[in-house]
This record gives structure tokens, sequence and C-alpha cells, in this order.
């Protein structure tokens, strides 16, 4: 468990340091506040050089036109959007 205190899921925390002491090259983020929390935690993941998974279904924001233009326009150039059901499949 990593308590978030920031924006980013990696600021202030020992999450990076965790994730490559695991192994993992890939992060799947979902959440609340998608143009905030999750934009902002995904930023840094890529900066840090983690593939990025966005899961739509399982992210919300403050309004529609938030989460849609964060998921059509930002996250794309970011890493892959999908589908809980995609995700699951390729965890199967």
């Amino acid at each position: 468990m990593v308590t978030k205190r920031h924006w980013s899921a990696f600021s202030g925390t020992d999450l990076e340091e965790r994730l490559k002491r695991a192994g993992v090259k890939t992060v799947v983020i979902g959440g609340i506040t998608t143009n905030y929390g999750v934009e902002s935690t995904a930023r840094a993941a890529a900066g840090l050089g983690f593939g990025v998974v966005f899961v739509e279904d399982a992210t919300t924001s403050i309004s529609a036109e938030a989460h849609q233009f964060a998921f059509e326009t930002i996250f794309p150039m970011l890493g892959r959007v999908r589908k809980t059901s995609e995700v699951i499949e390729a965890l199967a």
C-alpha cells in the first residue's frame, strides 16, 4: 500500500522504487479525477520510463467533457487506452 498525498502517486512516495524492485515495467492506471490525479500519475510514470495503460471505464472525472478530452487527446500520447475487460483478458 502506498499513501498518496499529492496529485501524482509517485510524488513523495517510494512507489517508483517498489515497482522497479519488483521488475514492473508497465503500470495500469484508473481512478478518480481523470484530468488531475490520474493524469499527474501517468505523466510521472511515463517520465520515469514505465509503460502506461489507462483503464477508461475504471476512471472518472468532474465532468464528462474533461474525461473525454483526457482520453481522446492526452492519454493516447502517454500510453495505451483500454477497457477493463481488455486489461483483465490481457492479464489472464
